[in-house]
């Protein structure tokens, strides 16, 4: 069987924003779920995404992505991939192995904890943090903390989505903060 590898093809733009959908309610009550499924299950679509998003993390000049859990992980493979950039999973308190640093944060709808393994970032790493959306920039400054926290210095935050509105934007201050989409 001949598989062919398809590439993006600038001359051929999909509008990204009409695949993503809303789900109301999801997961509590007054939240609007941006749903990038429909990206995920275009090949086209998504290759147009990771290239779009390559491209913001290349010139940040990151030698390392750090993905956010757990959509984060789809995009920062992704990209670390295409980069040939080594990548390292951001996880919820509980899920990795070994000796870890912890920081807390807070969602627009609750509280959680992200923990990097100790090791995992080296001094000299400038690192990207990936993940799908940027809401309030709590989970993203988590994972600030903990790169900083391990001796790394922060490139800049690349996200598929952002929610204009709740202006997380304003609380990343280290390095350039970028997204594909905007709502």
């Amino acid at each position: 069987m001949n598989l062919a590898v398809q590439s993006f093809n600038p001359t051929c733009m999909i509008n990204l924003e009409s695949l993503v959908t809303t789900i109301p309610d999801f997961p509590k009550p007054g939240i609007q779920f941006k749903d990038i499924t429909p990206i995920l299950a275009n090949p086209q679509a998504f290759s147009q995404l990771i290239d779009q998003m390559s491209q913001q993390v290349k010139l940040s000049g990151a030698n390392l992505v750090v993905g956010l859990e757990s959509r984060g992980f789809i995009f920062g493979v992704a990209i670390a991939e295409r980069l040939a950039l080594p990548f390292v999973p951001a996880r919820k308190a509980g899920k990795l192995p070994g000796a870890t640093v912890k920081a807390d944060y807070s969602l627009e709808y609750g509280t959680q904890s992200l923990e990097l393994q100790i090791g995992s970032i080296k001094p000299d790493n400038k690192v990207a943090i990936v993940d799908d959306l940027l809401a309030t920039g709590g989970t993203a400054l988590a994972a600030e903390k903990l790169i900083k926290m391990l001796g790394g210095k922060v490139s800049g935050y690349f996200f598929a989505i952002e929610l204009v509105a709740l202006e997380g934007r304003k609380h990343l201050t280290n390095g350039i903060t970028e997204s594909v989409m905007k709502f």
